[in-house]
């Protein structure tokens, strides 16, 4: 169980760190590497080893995915959170933020412009608030993206079993949902109140949504919000290792989305530079060759041209992080700022300079 791997994996990473040795240039060579090769990997600060690391993630990336990067959008269609997170703009310990629900209409005429953009892959967000946004609320949006998209996934708050299968029935492909951090006491401290507080249950909410039948499942941490983050790093790839191992028939797939500014309760700087950040996603892509990895428009232009290639698998784009705004223009407060505010069209271009085929489609609905 997935617990207990967490609580048994902290343990072996603390040990490691009081014995770890920096054999970089054996573990580049191995075709497969384990759980103590990616921690020296991880660890290594010597900037001189880092084109070496960034060959052999091209390498595999290019193995494994081929020469494509998916592109998707994300759809905000409400707002309304009842959690009391300290460090995001949604959270109701926020009064400054306006709170919005799209109606059914709005929330078509916003996939009929995505869908107008090229996109075939959609994200559809919802703050945690059983009330402003029921599952069965969702479930009509994933009805609607039916008609227009080929990929459907969500990022909302942890479900049951039986309310993935219903979302399931209505055309869902796809869960992301990140645990934050794995560190459980810090958990607690960041999570004040609300269902989110609840951290097993966000925990072991991938699996009971690939037992719904979801075939796709994206996890994740957010860098910056525990200091010690390359112990999240590593449980992150520990539970993607997992889940790849168990449920070989779903695609896995990691984010590491680096903590930016937002209306929040306290603000947090990530630490995670740019130069750990990219060891980070290389470090990802050798230990986990079969593993998507994700890049969001919270990253700086430069850094998401220049990952392209090195692990990195799918790329939002032109992304909103206010309540619709595709549509039509906005100036509501998103959840959170965004570095690359560039077009679809200027993402499409970069993508083939650098050899590589933005892709639209990933699945074919039958």
């Amino acid at each position: 169980m997935i617990k207990e791997i967490i609580k048994n994996e902290i343990k072996f990473f603390n040990n490691w760190q009081s014995n770890k040795k920096n054999d970089i240039y054996g573990i580049i060579e191995k075709e497969e590497i384990s759980k103590y090769d990616f921690l020296n990997i991880l660890f290594n600060s010597d900037k001189n080893i880092l084109e070496l690391i960034a060959k052999k993630a091209k390498l595999l990336t290019d193995s494994y995915f081929g020469k494509m990067i998916l592109l998707y959008a994300p759809l905000y269609i409400s707002n309304f959170c009842i959690n009391k997170c300290v460090y995001c703009g949604f959270s109701s310990l926020n009064k400054n933020i306006v709170r919005k629900k799209m109606e059914i209409k709005e929330i078509e005429k916003e996939m009929i412009a995505l869908k107008q953009s090229g996109f075939d892959t959609i994200l559809i967000l919802t703050g945690d608030d059983r009330k402003n946004s029921p599952v069965e609320y969702i479930g009509e949006a994933i009805n609607i993206a039916k008609k227009y998209f080929s990929e459907i996934l969500i990022e909302v708050y942890a479900l049951t079993y039986d309310e993935y299968k219903y979302l399931v029935s209505k055309g869902l492909t796809g869960v992301t949902i990140y645990q934050e951090t794995y560190d459980e006491k810090l958990y607690n401290r960041l999570h004040l109140a609300g269902p989110k507080k609840d951290f097993y249950f966000r925990l072991h909410a991938p699996e009971r949504a690939i037992a719904a039948g979801v075939k796709e499942i994206n996890i994740g941490c957010l860098l910056g919000l525990n200091k010690n983050f390359l112990l999240d790093v590593f449980l992150t790839a520990i539970h993607a290792d997992y889940l790849q191992r168990n449920y070989t028939d779903v695609e896995i797939s990691i984010s590491y989305p680096r903590i930016q500014p937002a209306e929040s309760a306290i603000k947090i700087k990530t630490q995670v530079n740019d130069f750990d950040f990219t060891r980070i996603i290389m470090a990802t892509r050798i230990f986990l060759p079969r593993v998507g990895l994700n890049l969001s428009t919270r990253e700086k232009s430069y850094m998401r041209d220049n990952l392209i290639g090195l692990g990195i698998t799918k790329m939002s784009a032109g992304s909103k992080t206010t309540v619709g705004g595709y549509a039509s223009t906005t100036e509501d407060t998103g959840q959170f700022e965004i570095n690359d505010r560039r077009k679809v069209e200027e993402i499409i271009r970069i993508i083939a300079s650098r050899g590589y085929r933005p892709e639209f489609t990933n699945w074919v609905r039958i």
